[in-house]
């Protein structure tokens, strides 16, 4: 039976220890509230104006680069800011759908910091873009950068590397290929470039080329999120001085009168030992399973 198959039940939305539920409630979060600023503002008799120089512009991320010198934390705000309740509804959807299956692919820890490295990767390619290009500099004083989508297209083209084959919806000739639709979605993104919103655009070039290398050097067994971890490890810490109390490993207990040959393994199939190696998978990925573990999940899978 396939692993990533009997992976994806051990995966729900509301898993309470689930980042891309906080990723999505975090941005839904972030939505209501600048929603609830703007009607206020509305209400008062205030300009819109006001609330866009007053509120947003201190999480947009602004083309000017003299402007993102006195508000250097907009490469990070903005990854999570929208405005747009149709931009954030289409963004949470795109997210949901591949971070679904990146987690049953790689476990829990990576689509924070792919995440991040794709909104870093956009901003950069955004701010490079408008300070450069002559048809863009003309308008860097006024344009501003907003949004998840770089970030998204990051984890939509990760995914997309480490398993263009997976199929979705099912129902429609056995599935569709996932490489399928990322390669639709990625040409429509940058033939739209030439329009409106070329900043935004370019931004999810930033995000995409960021997500393949990610997933690139994942495969070559280059993990970069580990770095991050280690410093949030760090930074909570700090925030809690009290350590734990280090438990002594157990001394190995030995069986003198087996009538059985120590050698010849015969694991007991149990259903709670199947959950326990699947949360494993949901936690560090199938490939941090050890030998014995995979037989043992494969043998399962036939007798259960």
């Amino acid at each position: 039976m396939n692993m990533l198959q009997r992976n994806k039940k051990s995966i729900p939305l509301g898993q309470a220890d689930n980042p891309l539920t906080f990723l999505i409630g975090f941005n839904i979060l972030v939505l209501i509230l600048l929603l609830v600023v703007k009607v206020i503002y509305y209400l008062s008799g205030s300009a819109s104006e006001s609330f866009y120089n007053g509120v947003l512009g201190w999480f947009a991320l602004p083309a000017n680069a003299l402007q993102f010198i006195t508000r250097p934390w907009t490469f990070i705000t903005y990854m999570v800011t929208h405005i747009d309740v149709w931009q954030a509804f289409s963004n949470m959807l795109w997210l949901w759908t591949f971070g679904y299956i990146l987690q049953s692919l790689t476990g829990n820890k990576k689509i924070i910091p792919l995440y991040i490295y794709g909104g870093l990767a956009g901003a950069l390619v955004y701010m490079v873009a408008f300070n450069t290009l002559p048809p863009l500099r003309h308008i860097s004083g006024v344009s501003v950068l907003l949004g998840a989508s770089a970030s998204v297209m990051a984890i939509a083209i990760a995914t997309t590397t480490l398993a263009p084959n997976y199929k979705i919806f099912p129902l429609v000739s056995g599935g569709i290929p996932l490489w399928v639709l990322t390669l639709i979605f990625v040409i429509i993104d940058i033939a739209s470039i030439s329009g409106g919103n070329a900043g935004g655009h370019l931004s999810h070039v930033g995000g995409g080329l960021i997500g393949f290398v990610f997933a690139w050097q994942l495969k070559r067994g280059n993990d970069w999120s580990t770095w991050m971890h280690r410093c949030y490890s760090w930074m909570n810490g700090l925030c809690n001085p009290r350590k734990k109390s280090i438990k002594k490993p157990a001394k190995p207990k030995h069986y003198y009168k087996a009538t059985v040959n120590p050698f010849d393994k015969q694991p007991r199939i149990s259903q709670k030992k199947v959950d326990d190696l699947l949360d494993k998978i949901n936690q560090q990925g199938y490939h941090a399973l050890t030998d014995d573990e995979k037989k043992f999940l494969l043998k399962a899978s036939k007798k259960l």
